[in-house]
């Protein structure tokens, strides 16, 4: 672990990768990253810190940058291709800092992250939040409750777990939420049934600041769920409810954009919901729909059939004489 007040020195033009992460946690553009961001460079930052520390930035060329890229898979592929992610930013910084002038990142042979299609369905988010909500004396309350606002919403869990009162207008029936990642605002409306749920919470934890803390405190204080543990509580209730542990909390988001683009949903729209401000960011969410589909072919036909394009339609076709098709 790097000490806290190695991070204040004045920076020096590094020598090796220890100096040189020193250096950047102490930079602009790491204290301008969301909480959530830095917390995910750091803990990458920290696997390039033991494995490279001593490392002459000199070195780091591609043979060894691979050798650590094949090292790091031990971890998973989407684990190694986070660490690399985050040791290329570094080095782009250290580029811009004239303390590099080649990034050898984008030169790897590395492996792709497997695309991940699981999505769930909205009767078995029924079927959770049923469990969650009344089974074993509501152990898994808070559980639910951040479970439905990250399907409602389609907002991230972390920011779910971490939502506070604060940003809760029971008047008017919203919720305005700076998202955690990139600091993006998002005003949500609440509804009927969400909105039961949260005024039986409030009277519940209307002591302290957390929507859905844990239930019992710990020192005096009742604090979030740490984010490790909260698939673990998610595999008890799925356990609990009968379903698939193949479903995870972090596929909700992805669920309700989904659902918002089978649904032809406006993309504009959509990203005021979702927080998303590059729209390039969806493309995930829209390929591969088979509503999406459907609806692209069943609006195309139609536009064939009302220009009379005799091409769109084979059936159609084998009665045109080959002359009217010129």
């Amino acid at each position: 672990m790097l000490d806290s007040m190695e991070k204040k020195k004045k920076m020096v033009k590094p020598k090796n990768v220890r100096q040189l992460i020193v250096n950047y946690l102490g930079s602009d553009a790491y204290r301008k990253l969301g909480s959530a961001s830095q917390r995910d460079y750091y803990d990458c930052l920290m696997v390039i810190h033991d494995d490279l520390g001593s490392t002459s930035i000199k070195r780091l060329g591609v043979p060894l940058m691979q050798e650590h890229y094949n090292d790091w898979l031990k971890r998973g592929i989407s684990r190694a291709n986070k660490i690399a992610s985050i040791m290329s930013i570094l080095l782009n910084w250290a580029i811009k800092k004239e303390v590099r002038v080649f990034n050898p990142m984008p030169h790897l042979d590395k492996i792709p992250n497997p695309p991940r299609k699981v999505k769930w369905k909205p009767e078995q988010v029924s079927k959770f939040l049923s469990t969650a909500y009344y089974v074993d004396n509501y152990k898994w309350r808070s559980i639910g409750l951040i479970i439905q606002m990250a399907y409602e919403w389609g907002q991230r869990v972390g920011d779910m777990r971490m939502l506070t009162w604060d940003t809760i207008d029971f008047d008017k029936g919203r919720c305005d939420l700076t998202q955690s990642k990139k600091g993006t605002d998002v005003h949500l409306p609440i509804s009927g049934a969400l909105m039961h749920v949260l005024k039986q919470q409030k009277e519940a934890f209307d002591f302290q600041p957390y929507i859905a803390p844990q239930i019992n405190p710990s020192d005096g204080a009742y604090k979030p769920y740490p984010k490790e543990r909260i698939h673990v509580y998610v595999n008890e209730i799925l356990d609990a409810a009968g379903l698939p542990r193949k479903l995870t909390a972090m596929d909700l988001r992805r669920t309700a954009i989904t659902e918002m683009v089978e649904a032809g949903v406006d993309i504009t729209q959509i990203k005021q919901v979702s927080g998303h401000t590059n729209i390039n960011s969806l493309t995930p969410y829209i390929m591969h729909t088979y509503t999406g589909a459907s609806e692209a072919l069943a609006q195309r036909t139609a536009f064939t059939e009302e220009k009379e394009i005799p091409s769109a339609d084979p059936y159609r076709a084998a009665y045109y004489r080959e002359d009217e098709w010129l």
